[in-house]
């Protein structure tokens, strides 16, 4: 039995439906795609400006004539209580709601339609399936947080054991505890790792150090999948070694879709199935393909919520070339994390700052920015933007859930700020060690 999909059915995902919908786009003939895209724009366009009074007021009184008139959508624009956004006919109780990592400094909240998020796993079945992966049975390795609130950690716990998953903490990535690592590799039949590629490089620099290749242990394995973080080429060629298997990047956005997946050619397949992709100057112009630019992208799928030319803050080169209707990504600016080193010697990835952070994240748009500078072993400085400042009260209980998550006797200081600078891809570093 395929269990995770019989999970997504049972939670009201019409995960069938999606499938013969993905497969009847992809057989497609350009001709057809295209036409295909444009009528999706169309009827995604006016199906919110239809049924989403802020989307509305958003864009103006009169429908834009050109698509490239119709103004962009930012994270700030939508950092409100997802309720606030959704168009007529969805509520939370016929939505998939979520919020994002804020990785990228931006918390946001974000709801999509049954059938959307069914289109989104049917695509991530897809990518997978090209790897030999299947995700209703294969075992992951997942290398990612996760609360240490009773509540939060174990509804993801649940999540884990209902999605066939084993999860390794990043919290901590000193050699005692990636040597315990190992140990469960060698007693569980796992086919893939996936997680943050820093974390993932730090234990494959301890598998070199140690004289091992991980599939020696762990016969089972297939593949490494990175993602939430850029994988250079450097973190590539360590893992490989380290592991004895290929490693694939992916890009997401939660709150969008799976963007781009590199398919077993190392070219990195964009998701045009379900995604609508431009690429835009600093002025907001189109730019000629190859030409490096930021990305913007529709949802061709959500009328719960609008993502119409919504600006990730990334800065991408996608391909002039196309395999089939899709098109490719040449490369990704931006997106990479570091880790904090700790008195104790410990090491923690840097996206530990998500989950420290989260409590204040779900007050739903309290805090619009934030990033966290290690500025010595022992002190963080928590950099944010906000209508007011923190209180004494919400900053205690941050530096409580930094002595939680890293180890006691930390320093916090919290600086508020009227904006916080972005680095060359638009990006806001989540977290920066500002030492060796």
């Amino acid at each position: 039995m395929k269990s995770f999909e019989a999970i997504l059915r049972l939670k009201g995902f019409p995960v069938s439906e999606a499938k013969e919908n993905l497969t009847h786009i992809q057989t497609m003939d350009a001709v057809t795609f295209n036409k295909y895209q444009e009528k999706s724009l169309e009827e995604i366009l006016n199906h919110h400006i239809a049924r989403n009074k802020n989307y509305r007021n958003f864009i103006g009184n009169k429908t834009p004539e050109e698509w490239r008139k119709i103004p962009i959508l930012t994270k700030q624009v939508i950092q409100r209580q997802s309720s606030d956004l959704l168009s007529g006919g969805y509520n939370s109780r016929n939505v998939y709601l979520n919020n994002t990592s804020g990785s990228s400094g931006h918390p946001l909240y974000f709801a999509k339609d049954k059938f959307a998020h069914a289109m989104t796993w049917s695509l991530i079945l897809d990518r997978y399936s090209r790897h030999d992966i299947d995700i209703n049975h294969s075992l992951q390795a997942r290398f990612f947080g996760i609360p240490l609130t009773s509540k939060g950690y174990l509804k993801e716990k649940i999540k884990d054991r209902l999605s066939n998953r084993v999860r390794f903490p990043v919290f901590d990535l000193s050699d005692h505890v990636l040597g315990k690592y190992l140990t469960i590799f060698e007693r569980r039949p796992f086919e893939y790792l996936n997680g943050y590629s820093s974390s993932l490089t730090i234990f494959a620099k301890y598998i070199l150090r140690h004289g091992l290749k991980l599939k020696d242990r762990c016969p089972t394995l297939k593949v490494c999948i990175t993602t939430s973080e850029i994988c250079t080429a450097e973190d590539r060629a360590i893992m490989e070694m380290a592991f004895g298997v290929r490693v694939v990047n992916e890009y997401g956005a939660a709150e969008l879709d799976l963007i781009a997946f590199e398919d077993e050619s190392f070219d990195w397949i964009m998701s045009n199935e379900n995604l609508y992709f431009e690429v835009v100057d600093n002025n907001n112009n189109p730019v000629e393909e190859g030409v490096e630019g930021k990305l913007l992208v529709t949802a061709l799928f959500n009328k719960a919520m609008p993502f119409i030319r919504y600006e990730l803050g990334d800065v991408v080169v996608i391909e002039k070339e196309k395999k089939g209707n899709n098109q490719l990504l040449k490369s990704l600016i931006g997106r990479t994390n570091d880790y904090a080193i700790l008195p104790s010697g410990k090491k923690s990835a840097g996206l530990t700052f998500y989950y420290i952070s989260k409590s204040l994240l779900e007050e739903g748009g309290f805090m619009k920015e934030f990033v966290v500078k290690q500025l010595n072993q022992r002190l963080f400085r928590f950099e944010y933007v906000s209508d007011n400042e923190l209180s004494s009260s919400q900053k205690k209980k941050v530096h409580e859930a930094v002595e939680l998550y890293l180890e006691p006797g930390l320093d916090c200081e919290f600086v508020r700020k009227d904006h916080i600078d972005r680095t060359k891809a638009g990006k806001l570093k989540h977290f920066e060690r500002l030492f060796e």
